[in-house]
């Protein structure tokens, strides 16, 4: 749960400095939201979340 939230807030934060700069207009931005809204509530969801989940670990296990 503690990464869902942090993904979710960093992608908050990204997407308001891209409106912010003029890269991303506030229209396109909204289409994008509620497509993840949307698209969280179809079947595809599980196996996107355990996508991310896999990204995301196999990013915390590289050793620098």
């Amino acid at each position: 749960m503690t990464l869902s939230v942090s993904l979710f807030v960093l992608t908050g934060i990204v997407v308001v400095v891209l409106i912010r700069s003029g890269v991303l207009k506030p229209g396109p931005a909204v289409a994008s939201a509620l497509f993840g809204f949307f698209l969280a509530s179809t079947s595809m969801a599980p196996e996107l979340t355990r996508f991310v989940s896999g990204v995301t670990a196999m990013i915390g296990d590289i050793k620098f």
